[in-house]
């Protein structure tokens, strides 16, 4: 099947790229030197998805410390610095990622990266590891009005394809709830970062991997043909 007419948007952190590792690596580093102990993935991976503030501030509360006047903003700005120097060290595509992007656009599908994390981060981290080839865009939180959940985001990321013509892969609620604003069949991956698991959020499919996704993506616009 040819998907020449079909966008699909991808989300990045959690779903393409698991960058757990080195987020926890800037988390860490950001509270060195505060009455939180260091972290493990296990413990934030839930929330990697709301953001270095929420990481930060979960760590907190989850010592049972309450950060100084303006202390949650001083760690996040040490976060960004270390993060930024530090993006790509551990972080690494999904097992079969790669696989299933080249499948769909030697198929003609046209690859887009929808996500939160902020523009500067995102092509650093798109470039180092060499992904960028694969994309056709990438939209990111200052590139639209509005950031997922709302529709905006999604529809940013699409354009100009149609919502029936058009799929959001992605692993947590927002990625889902933004796709079905904005008309948009959604389908997550199970290996993120979502806080309940992505196979309680009601999404009509979720994969555990990459493996059955190109296949999936087919079926589901060979039914709509």
């Amino acid at each position: 099947m040819r998907l020449n007419e079909h966008a699909i948007a991808f989300d990045l952190d959690g779903t393409l790229v698991d960058t757990a590792p080195d987020l926890v690596g800037a988390l860490n580093a950001c509270l060195d030197g505060s009455a939180v102990p260091p972290v493990s993935v296990k413990d934030v991976r839930p929330l990697i998805g709301q953001g270095a503030q929420a990481m930060i501030t979960r760590a907190f509360a989850r010592a049972g410390v309450r950060p100084g006047s303006g202390e949650v903003q001083e760690r996040l700005n040490l976060f960004l610095d270390h993060y930024s120097r530090h993006i790509a060290e551990h972080s690494r595509p999904y097992a079969g990622a790669v696989a299933c992007l080249d499948r769909l656009r030697r198929a003609g599908a046209s690859l887009r990266i929808c996500t939160n994390k902020p523009r500067a981060l995102t092509h650093s981290l798109v470039q180092a590891l060499d992904l960028g080839c694969w994309f056709d865009d990438i939209v990111c939180p200052e590139d639209v009005p509005a950031r997922k959940p709302d529709a905006a985001h999604v529809l940013a990321a699409i354009a100009p394809h149609a919502p029936a013509n058009a799929l959001m892969v992605g692993d947590s609620i927002n990625d889902l709830h933004s796709a079905r604003a904005a008309g948009v069949a959604a389908i997550l991956l199970s290996h993120g970062y979502s806080d309940p698991p992505a196979h309680a959020l009601g999404a009509s499919l979720v994969l555990d991997h990459f493996d059955g996704l190109a296949d999936a993506i087919f079926r589901h616009f060979g039914e709509k043909s």
